[in-house]
């Protein structure tokens, strides 16, 4: 159901898709840490403003056949990399976040590579083990989708070595 899944850079055009599927309230309730306000559109421009100018940050549209279906992106955090992905709901369950993410883990530099992802986010978590992170220790913080403190796990896809097939 994924073959024709395909990443390919930001565009403007991309935006809109993107505001939309943020509107989605279950979507915004699972991310947990995504806006506090999902329908203030100049907030989101402005963040996107922001990270599509760091080129730091590596930003993908996630497009099935020609439809933008989300975006993965990959971006520092201290002296980490950490991953992150949005898919439109109307999508959920069809393979694209993992298919999405493993694409993206292609392209970056080997190196360890972190997640986040609300304890209570148990589709977040499958997609993440799938594509080979584990568990490696848990944070809280203010979540700006549910307007409260949320546990999550923090999670690593250790550094990718030629002595260990399938990684």
């Amino acid at each position: 159901m994924t073959s024709e899944l395909r990443l390919r850079p930001v565009r403007d055009d991309d935006l809109p898709a993107f505001f939309a599927h943020q509107q989605d309230a279950e979507a915004n309730w699972m991310a947990a840490f995504g806006p506090a306000d999902p329908a203030d559109r100049a907030a989101f421009d402005a963040h996107w403003a922001r990270i599509r100018a760091d080129p730091r940050i590596v930003n993908r549209t996630v497009l099935a056949g020609d439809e933008v279906v989300g975006y993965v992106a990959a971006f520092p955090v201290d002296e980490q990399t950490e991953v992150s992905y949005w898919i439109d709901p109307r999508r959920w369950g069809r393979g694209h976040a993992t298919a999405a993410l493993t694409a993206l883990l292609r392209e970056l530099p080997p190196g360890p590579v972190h997640a986040r992802a609300a304890k209570d986010n148990r589709a977040s978590l499958a997609v993440l083990r799938k594509c080979g992170f584990v568990v490696v220790g848990e944070d809280s913080g203010y979540a700006g989708g549910r307007g409260a403190e949320v546990e999550e796990w923090v999670l690593e896809r250790p550094a990718e070595s030629a002595d260990q097939p399938g990684h």
